[in-house]
């Protein structure tokens, strides 16, 4: 089998499309869960503070309860939770009630999908896939996280940074001290912008998770990739914020989280990162 997956890129490409829609459908489960999870953690450490006693809570974690309904609690069966399939045969609403389900669902199982294909299709049967698959996946469940709750939790930016130096110990991305000097410089670059902008304007321009998310890029793909994750996270970023500003009247005083620009920009050097700045390098 292995044999056949490595001589027909187009076979693995297809089993890791397919598959990858299983993991999308996980990371829907984890983009709605975690941050309860960890609302529902900091709740109770709260009242552990104050020396109460919390009554106990129904199990809540990213296995239990069984996904639901929002709105009428009809629980979602087998054939209802299909990646895709299951949406489109639904037409979007809930078999019961018949309330909306969010197109974002589907959205996020196609685009870890398309990501993923891009991966095998890219690297083929490697460890370098199976790295960039763990990269683009956390990448995807940080970017949606942020977007929801401006939130980029340390259970996931942490393990990333980890597991990128553990994969560069083969150098399978970089090299051991690119990757070990990208951790480094990814966190105190982010790191000394906040403290110039909040010495300038006495705000916070950005939160530390952002810092962790940059040092977990740098750590995958090293400090070489960090200019163009940089630049392209900032412009867009920045445009996407005026536009936001000029074109909707977004409130300036509600932060815009960055951790999907930098997802995206993370994600645009680990395919392109090094035509990008071999390119950059050819005009200079």
């Amino acid at each position: 089998m292995t044999e056949l997956l490595r001589a027909d890129p187009a076979l693995l490409t297809g089993l890791v499309f397919v598959l990858s829609l299983l993991i999308g459908s996980f990371l829907n489960v984890v983009i709605h869960r975690l941050p309860k999870m960890m609302e529902a953690e900091w709740q109770a450490q709260c009242a552990e503070l104050r020396g109460e006693t919390e009554a106990d809570m129904p199990r809540y974690n990213l296995w239990l309860p069984r996904s639901a309904c929002v709105k009428c609690g009809h629980s979602i069966t087998a054939l209802e939770n299909i990646p895709l399939l299951s949406w489109l045969w639904l037409r979007g609403r809930c078999s019961s009630c018949g309330t909306p389900i969010s197109a974002r669902y589907p959205l996020v199982e196609l685009l870890t999908a398309l990501l993923s294909a891009a991966v095998a299709w890219k690297w083929g049967l490697s460890m370098q896939t199976l790295g960039a698959l763990i990269l683009v996946w956390m990448l995807i469940a940080l970017a949606f996280i942020d977007l929801d709750t401006t939130l980029l939790p340390d259970s996931l930016t942490m393990p990333l940074l980890w597991l990128g130096l553990l994969f560069n110990l083969g150098g399978h991305f970089a090299s051991l001290p690119d990757a070990v000097i990208g951790a480094m410089a990814g966190y105190g670059v982010l790191w000394t912008v906040y403290w110039l902008f909040k010495l300038v304007t006495g705000k916070e321009g950005m939160g530390f998770g952002d810092f962790k998310l940059l040092a977990a890029i740098g750590a995958w793909l090293g400090w070489q990739m960090l200019p163009v994750t940089l630049l392209l996270s900032s412009v867009v970023g920045a445009a996407i914020g005026v536009a936001m500003i000029l074109l909707v009247k977004h409130d300036r005083r509600i932060p815009i989280p960055f951790g999907p620009y930098l997802a995206g920009g993370g994600l645009v050097a680990l395919f392109f990162g090094a035509d990008l700045t071999q390119a950059y390098l050819g005009q200079i």
